[in-house]
Protein backbone atom coordinates (compact mmCIF):
# COMPACT_ATOMS: atom_id res chain seq x y z
CA UNK A 1 0.00 0.00 0.00
CA UNK A 2 1.76 3.23 -1.04
CA UNK A 3 1.73 5.92 1.58
CA UNK A 4 0.12 9.09 0.22
CA UNK A 5 2.70 10.93 2.76
CA UNK A 6 5.75 9.52 1.24
CA UNK A 7 8.33 7.33 2.12
CA UNK A 8 8.85 9.64 5.41
CA UNK A 9 5.09 9.01 6.29
CA UNK A 10 3.29 11.97 7.91
CA UNK A 11 5.35 13.74 10.46
CA UNK A 12 4.39 17.22 12.65
CA UNK A 13 6.29 18.78 9.98
CA UNK A 14 3.42 19.13 8.14
CA UNK A 15 1.38 21.29 10.43
CA UNK A 16 0.97 24.77 9.83
CA UNK A 17 -0.13 27.48 13.04
CA UNK A 18 -3.19 25.40 14.77
CA UNK A 19 -3.59 29.14 16.43
CA UNK A 20 -7.14 29.51 17.02
CA UNK A 21 -7.82 25.49 17.47
CA UNK A 22 -9.37 24.28 20.35
CA UNK A 23 -8.65 20.26 20.99
CA UNK A 24 -9.84 17.60 23.67
CA UNK A 25 -7.78 14.74 24.39
CA UNK A 26 -8.78 12.25 26.80
CA UNK A 27 -6.11 10.36 28.85
CA UNK A 28 -3.73 12.82 27.99
CA UNK A 29 -1.32 13.35 31.36
CA UNK A 30 0.40 10.77 30.18
CA UNK A 31 1.93 8.49 27.23
CA UNK A 32 0.59 9.38 23.76
CA UNK A 33 -2.00 11.87 24.78
CA UNK A 34 0.41 13.61 26.61
CA UNK A 35 2.86 13.56 23.60
CA UNK A 36 -0.39 15.05 21.35
CA UNK A 37 -0.89 17.53 23.46
CA UNK A 38 2.43 18.65 23.21
CA UNK A 39 2.97 18.67 19.17
CA UNK A 40 -0.66 20.56 19.23
CA UNK A 41 0.94 23.55 22.17
CA UNK A 42 4.06 23.63 19.85
CA UNK A 43 1.99 24.92 17.38
CA UNK A 44 -0.46 27.54 19.06
CA UNK A 45 -3.40 25.15 20.04
CA UNK A 46 -5.55 25.50 22.89
CA UNK A 47 -5.49 21.98 24.23
CA UNK A 48 -8.08 20.72 27.65
CA UNK A 49 -7.12 17.14 28.65
CA UNK A 50 -9.98 15.37 30.27
CA UNK A 51 -8.08 13.04 32.97
CA UNK A 52 -9.45 11.32 35.77
CA UNK A 53 -6.67 12.09 38.34
CA UNK A 54 -5.92 16.05 39.43
CA UNK A 55 -2.50 15.32 40.83
CA UNK A 56 -0.96 13.89 37.22
CA UNK A 57 -2.71 16.57 35.43
CA UNK A 58 -1.25 19.25 37.70
CA UNK A 59 2.38 17.61 37.12
CA UNK A 60 1.55 17.20 33.38
CA UNK A 61 0.87 20.97 33.08
CA UNK A 62 3.85 22.20 34.96
CA UNK A 63 5.87 19.93 32.60
CA UNK A 64 4.24 21.69 29.52
CA UNK A 65 4.51 25.03 31.17
CA UNK A 66 8.15 24.80 31.46
CA UNK A 67 8.65 23.69 28.06
CA UNK A 68 6.09 26.11 26.39
CA UNK A 69 6.39 29.18 28.47
CA UNK A 70 3.56 30.06 31.43
CA UNK A 71 1.54 31.32 28.93
CA UNK A 72 0.78 27.96 27.17
CA UNK A 73 -3.00 27.46 26.60
CA UNK A 74 -3.29 24.22 28.37
CA UNK A 75 -6.05 23.02 30.93
CA UNK A 76 -7.73 19.60 32.64
CA UNK A 77 -11.37 18.68 33.35
CA UNK A 78 -11.66 16.03 35.42
CA UNK A 79 -13.34 12.61 34.20
CA UNK A 80 -13.62 9.04 34.70
CA UNK A 81 -14.64 7.21 31.95
CA UNK A 82 -15.48 4.45 34.14
CA UNK A 83 -18.24 6.37 35.30
CA UNK A 84 -20.91 7.62 33.34
CA UNK A 85 -22.04 10.41 35.79
CA UNK A 86 -18.57 11.25 35.69
CA UNK A 87 -18.46 11.63 31.72
CA UNK A 88 -21.74 13.80 31.92
CA UNK A 89 -20.27 16.33 34.19
CA UNK A 90 -17.14 16.34 32.28
CA UNK A 91 -19.07 17.03 29.31
CA UNK A 92 -20.86 19.93 30.97
CA UNK A 93 -18.07 21.31 32.08
CA UNK A 94 -16.31 21.17 28.43
CA UNK A 95 -19.90 22.52 26.98
CA UNK A 96 -19.94 25.61 29.73
CA UNK A 97 -15.96 26.50 29.46
CA UNK A 98 -14.85 25.32 25.86
CA UNK A 99 -16.40 27.78 23.36
CA UNK A 100 -15.43 25.58 20.05
CA UNK A 101 -13.86 22.24 19.59
CA UNK A 102 -11.92 21.37 16.49
CA UNK A 103 -11.29 17.68 17.31
CA UNK A 104 -12.34 15.21 20.30
CA UNK A 105 -9.70 12.93 20.60
CA UNK A 106 -10.66 9.63 22.31
CA UNK A 107 -7.04 8.62 23.47
CA UNK A 108 -7.57 6.99 26.89
CA UNK A 109 -7.89 3.37 27.30
CA UNK A 110 -7.26 0.41 29.69
CA UNK A 111 -5.97 -2.79 28.46
CA UNK A 112 -5.11 -6.49 30.10
CA UNK A 113 -6.85 -6.64 32.54
CA UNK A 114 -6.21 -9.42 34.66
CA UNK A 115 -9.13 -10.52 36.30
CA UNK A 116 -12.66 -9.48 35.06
CA UNK A 117 -13.58 -6.27 37.07
CA UNK A 118 -17.23 -4.12 36.54
CA UNK A 119 -17.45 -0.65 36.52
CA UNK A 120 -19.88 1.02 38.53
CA UNK A 121 -22.37 1.40 35.59
CA UNK A 122 -21.92 -2.60 35.73
CA UNK A 123 -20.16 -3.04 32.24
CA UNK A 124 -16.74 -4.81 31.78
CA UNK A 125 -13.98 -2.54 32.35
CA UNK A 126 -12.15 -2.12 29.49
CA UNK A 127 -15.59 -2.20 27.22
CA UNK A 128 -16.95 0.31 29.39
CA UNK A 129 -13.85 2.88 29.71
CA UNK A 130 -12.27 2.27 26.43
CA UNK A 131 -16.29 2.06 24.52
CA UNK A 132 -19.08 3.49 26.60
CA UNK A 133 -17.05 5.53 28.27
CA UNK A 134 -16.38 7.45 24.69
CA UNK A 135 -19.52 6.62 23.25
CA UNK A 136 -21.41 8.86 25.59
CA UNK A 137 -18.79 11.54 25.57
CA UNK A 138 -18.68 11.92 21.87
CA UNK A 139 -22.44 11.88 21.80
CA UNK A 140 -22.62 14.89 24.68
CA UNK A 141 -20.06 16.76 22.97
CA UNK A 142 -20.92 16.65 19.08
CA UNK A 143 -22.92 19.25 18.32
CA UNK A 144 -20.65 21.48 20.03
CA UNK A 145 -18.02 19.84 17.80
CA UNK A 146 -20.38 20.33 14.44
CA UNK A 147 -20.58 23.86 15.42
CA UNK A 148 -16.46 23.81 14.67
CA UNK A 149 -16.68 21.46 11.48
CA UNK A 150 -14.62 19.81 14.10
CA UNK A 151 -13.43 15.91 13.99
CA UNK A 152 -14.11 12.96 16.22
CA UNK A 153 -10.47 10.98 16.40
CA UNK A 154 -11.08 7.17 17.86
CA UNK A 155 -7.43 5.48 18.37
CA UNK A 156 -7.60 2.16 18.26
CA UNK A 157 -5.78 -1.08 18.35
CA UNK A 158 -4.75 -3.48 16.30
CA UNK A 159 -6.00 -5.82 19.06
CA UNK A 160 -9.31 -5.80 17.17
CA UNK A 161 -8.13 -8.57 14.96
CA UNK A 162 -7.67 -10.58 18.47
CA UNK A 163 -10.10 -12.41 20.06
CA UNK A 164 -13.43 -12.84 18.99
CA UNK A 165 -13.70 -11.00 16.47
CA UNK A 166 -16.70 -9.68 16.62
CA UNK A 167 -19.12 -8.16 19.31
CA UNK A 168 -19.91 -10.52 22.06
CA UNK A 169 -23.65 -9.46 22.87
CA UNK A 170 -24.58 -12.68 24.17
CA UNK A 171 -22.31 -11.58 26.89
CA UNK A 172 -20.45 -8.17 26.57
CA UNK A 173 -18.73 -8.80 29.69
CA UNK A 174 -17.38 -12.09 29.38
CA UNK A 175 -18.80 -13.23 32.33
CA UNK A 176 -18.89 -16.99 31.03
CA UNK A 177 -15.24 -17.19 29.85
CA UNK A 178 -13.60 -13.80 30.72
CA UNK A 179 -9.77 -12.95 29.11
CA UNK A 180 -7.99 -10.42 29.45
CA UNK A 181 -6.98 -10.61 25.50
CA UNK A 182 -10.38 -10.97 24.03
CA UNK A 183 -12.22 -8.24 26.41
CA UNK A 184 -9.59 -5.55 25.38
CA UNK A 185 -9.94 -6.50 21.92
CA UNK A 186 -14.40 -6.64 22.08
CA UNK A 187 -13.44 -3.14 23.83
CA UNK A 188 -11.09 -1.76 21.21
CA UNK A 189 -13.46 -3.62 17.75
CA UNK A 190 -16.15 -1.63 19.72
CA UNK A 191 -15.05 1.73 19.79
CA UNK A 192 -14.19 1.00 15.78
CA UNK A 193 -17.50 0.04 15.02
CA UNK A 194 -19.20 2.78 16.50
CA UNK A 195 -16.95 5.44 14.81
CA UNK A 196 -17.25 3.79 11.23
CA UNK A 197 -21.01 3.81 11.80
CA UNK A 198 -21.24 7.24 13.23
CA UNK A 199 -19.28 8.10 9.97
CA UNK A 200 -21.94 6.63 7.96
CA UNK A 201 -24.50 8.88 9.87
CA UNK A 202 -23.21 11.59 9.69
CA UNK A 203 -22.74 11.44 5.94
CA UNK A 204 -26.66 10.02 5.75
CA UNK A 205 -27.57 13.18 7.91
CA UNK A 206 -25.60 15.94 5.96
CA UNK A 207 -23.41 17.30 8.68
CA UNK A 208 -19.69 18.10 8.35
CA UNK A 209 -17.65 16.10 11.21
CA UNK A 210 -15.45 14.15 10.08
CA UNK A 211 -14.72 11.03 12.16
CA UNK A 212 -11.41 8.95 11.63
CA UNK A 213 -10.12 5.80 13.12
CA UNK A 214 -6.12 5.49 13.58
CA UNK A 215 -3.81 3.11 15.91
CA UNK A 216 -0.55 3.63 17.81
CA UNK A 217 1.24 0.77 17.12
CA UNK A 218 3.74 -0.91 19.22
CA UNK A 219 4.33 1.88 21.31
CA UNK A 220 5.77 2.64 24.31
CA UNK A 221 3.00 4.23 26.83
CA UNK A 222 2.82 2.21 29.68
CA UNK A 223 -0.78 1.21 28.91
CA UNK A 224 -0.65 -1.77 30.26
CA UNK A 225 1.83 -1.50 33.27
CA UNK A 226 -0.41 -1.46 36.40
CA UNK A 227 -2.97 -3.78 34.76
CA UNK A 228 -2.08 -6.57 33.28
CA UNK A 229 -1.19 -10.07 34.38
CA UNK A 230 2.47 -10.68 35.22
CA UNK A 231 2.99 -12.82 31.62
CA UNK A 232 1.79 -10.32 29.88
CA UNK A 233 3.93 -7.36 31.57
CA UNK A 234 7.01 -9.78 31.00
CA UNK A 235 6.30 -10.01 27.76
CA UNK A 236 5.87 -6.07 27.21
CA UNK A 237 9.35 -5.57 28.70
CA UNK A 238 11.08 -8.08 26.31
CA UNK A 239 9.20 -6.43 23.14
CA UNK A 240 9.86 -2.89 24.55
CA UNK A 241 13.07 -2.42 22.64
CA UNK A 242 11.53 -3.04 19.39
CA UNK A 243 8.64 -0.55 20.46
CA UNK A 244 8.89 2.97 19.01
CA UNK A 245 8.63 6.21 21.47
CA UNK A 246 4.88 7.40 22.55
CA UNK A 247 5.90 11.03 20.93
CA UNK A 248 5.70 8.68 17.54
CA UNK A 249 2.60 6.37 18.91
CA UNK A 250 1.14 10.34 19.38
CA UNK A 251 1.99 11.00 15.42
CA UNK A 252 -1.82 9.00 13.85
CA UNK A 253 -4.04 10.44 16.19
CA UNK A 254 -2.53 14.33 15.90
CA UNK A 255 -2.40 13.39 11.78
CA UNK A 256 -6.43 12.33 12.17
CA UNK A 257 -6.83 15.73 13.93
CA UNK A 258 -5.72 17.95 11.68
CA UNK A 259 -4.80 16.57 7.94
CA UNK A 260 -6.86 17.73 5.21
CA UNK A 261 -8.14 15.11 2.81
CA UNK A 262 -8.39 12.30 4.86
CA UNK A 263 -11.10 9.72 3.49
CA UNK A 264 -13.71 7.57 5.71
CA UNK A 265 -13.44 3.81 6.06
CA UNK A 266 -9.48 3.68 6.71
CA UNK A 267 -7.48 3.28 9.19
CA UNK A 268 -4.11 5.32 9.87
CA UNK A 269 -1.07 4.22 12.05
CA UNK A 270 2.22 3.27 11.36
CA UNK A 271 2.84 0.87 8.48
CA UNK A 272 5.63 -1.28 9.30
CA UNK A 273 4.00 -4.58 10.36
CA UNK A 274 1.44 -2.11 10.95
CA UNK A 275 3.77 -1.53 14.74
CA UNK A 276 6.31 0.93 13.60
CA UNK A 277 7.66 3.09 10.84
CA UNK A 278 6.27 5.64 8.60
CA UNK A 279 2.57 6.74 9.62
CA UNK A 280 0.41 6.40 6.54
CA UNK A 281 -3.16 4.00 5.78
CA UNK A 282 -3.32 0.28 7.36
CA UNK A 283 -5.07 -2.64 6.01
CA UNK A 284 -8.62 -2.70 7.52
CA UNK A 285 -10.54 -5.96 8.22
CA UNK A 286 -13.73 -6.16 7.01
CA UNK A 287 -15.93 -7.59 9.74
CA UNK A 288 -15.46 -4.09 11.18
CA UNK A 289 -17.52 -2.53 8.75
CA UNK A 290 -20.53 -4.94 9.05
CA UNK A 291 -23.22 -2.61 8.88
CA UNK A 292 -25.77 -5.31 11.06
CA UNK A 293 -23.20 -5.65 13.97
CA UNK A 294 -22.83 -1.81 14.10
CA UNK A 295 -26.75 -0.77 14.43
CA UNK A 296 -27.07 -3.20 16.83
CA UNK A 297 -23.50 -1.86 18.75
CA UNK A 298 -25.16 1.72 18.07
CA UNK A 299 -28.72 0.46 19.94
CA UNK A 300 -27.04 -1.47 22.91
CA UNK A 301 -24.30 1.59 23.01
CA UNK A 302 -27.51 4.29 23.57
CA UNK A 303 -29.53 1.75 26.16
CA UNK A 304 -26.46 1.26 28.11
CA UNK A 305 -25.66 4.77 28.32
CA UNK A 306 -29.39 6.01 28.56
CA UNK A 307 -28.52 8.23 25.52
CA UNK A 308 -30.57 8.59 22.45
CA UNK A 309 -28.58 9.65 20.14
CA UNK A 310 -28.84 10.70 16.20
CA UNK A 311 -26.60 13.26 14.84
Amino acid sequence: MKNRFGPKGWTPDRLGSLSGKTYVITGANGGAGFEATRVLLSKGARVVMANRSAKRSDAAIEALRQEFGSDANVSYVLMDLAELASVRQAAAKLLETVPRIDALICNAAIAQIATQQLTVDGFESQLGVNHFGHFLLCGLLFDRIEESDGRIVVVGSNGYKMGDKRILFEDLNYGKNYSAWNAYAQSKLAQMVFAYELQRRVRVAGKNTQVHVCHPGASRTGLIRDTAGRTTRVLATLLSPMAQSAERGSWPEVMCATEAGLQPEKYYGPTRFEMVGPVGECPLEAFVLDPEQAARLWSVSEEKTALSWSP
